[in-house]
C-alpha cells in the first residue's frame, strides 16, 4: 500500500502548511519549528514544502495572513448577528476568546514574533490585524454612544485599547496556567466588568 502523500491543489497544500505550522507552535517555539517539522507534519518531503514556501518566514508570513482574515472574519460575523452595539462588543469578545482558545499556537506564534528587533513583514501583518480590529471596535463604541447604551462622556480610543488589552491579558494568562480552553471560563465575568465601565465613564 502507497505511502505517497495525495497531491492537493497548491492552495490547500499552503492552508494545510499553515495550519500544521500554527498547531506545532501550540506546544514548541516558533523559533525552534523547523521546515522539516513542519514538513513531517503534512507528510511530504522538505523539497515538496519548499515548492510552496520558499523559507520558514514565508509560512510564517502566510500564517499571519490567515490569522488576519480568519479572526477579523469572525469579529465582524459576531457583530452582524447582534441585536445591539453593546452586544456586538460582547459577541466579538466571546468569538475572539472562542478563537485563540480554538488556535492556542496562534498566540505563542504573535508573542514571539514581537519580540523580534526589526519591523518584518509579520509585524506589519499584526499591525494590520490590529487596526482592522481597532476600526471594527470603534464603528460599534461610536454606535453605542449614539444608541446611549454607553456613557456619552466615553474616550472612545481608549475604550477600544482596553477591549484588546483585556482580551491580552486573558490570553496571556490562559498561556502562563497552560490551560488555553481556561480562557472561556473566565470571559463572561471578565467581559461583564469591561461593559459596567463602559456604561459608566465619568
Amino acid at each position: 500500500m502507497s505511502t505517497t502523500p495525495s497531491r492537493l491543489p497548491s492552495e490547500a497544500r499552503q492552508a494545510e502548511i499553515v495550519t500544521v505550522a500554527l498547531s506545532l507552535a501550540q506546544q514548541t517555539s516558533p523559533a525552534l519549528i523547523t521546515t522539516s517539522d513542519i514538513a513531517a507534519g503534512v507528510g511530504v518531503t522538505q523539497g515538496a514544502l519548499f515548492k510552496h514556501f520558499p523559507t520558514k518566514d514565508a509560512i510564517w508570513l502566510a500564517a499571519m495572513g490567515w490569522v488576519r482574515s480568519q479572526l477579523l472574519t469572525a469579529l465582524e460575523r459576531a457583530a452582524a448577528k447582534a441585536p445591539s452595539p453593546l452586544e456586538a462588543l460582547a459577541g466579538m469578545f466571546k468569538a475572539h476568546v472562542g478563537f485563540v482558545a480554538s488556535h492556542p499556537g496562534v498566540p505563542r506564534f504573535i508573542f514571539h514574533e514581537l519580540q523580534r528587533p526589526d519591523d518584518s513583514p509579520i509585524k506589519q501583518e499584526v499591525r494590520k490585524i490590529l487596526q482592522g480590529y481597532r476600526k471594527l471596535l470603534r464603528k460599534q463604541l461610536d454606535a453605542a454612544v449614539a444608541n446611549g447604551q454607553v456613557s456619552p462622556r466615553l474616550d472612545l480610543e481608549a475604550a477600544a485599547t482596553l477591549f484588546v488589552g483585556v482580551v491580552q491579558g486573558l490570553v496571556m494568562q490562559s498561556m502562563l496556567s497552560g490551560s488555553p480552553g481556561a480562557i472561556k471560563s473566565q470571559a463572561d465575568a471578565v467581559f461583564a466588568i469591561y461593559r459596567r465601565g463602559i456604561q459608566e465613564a465619568p
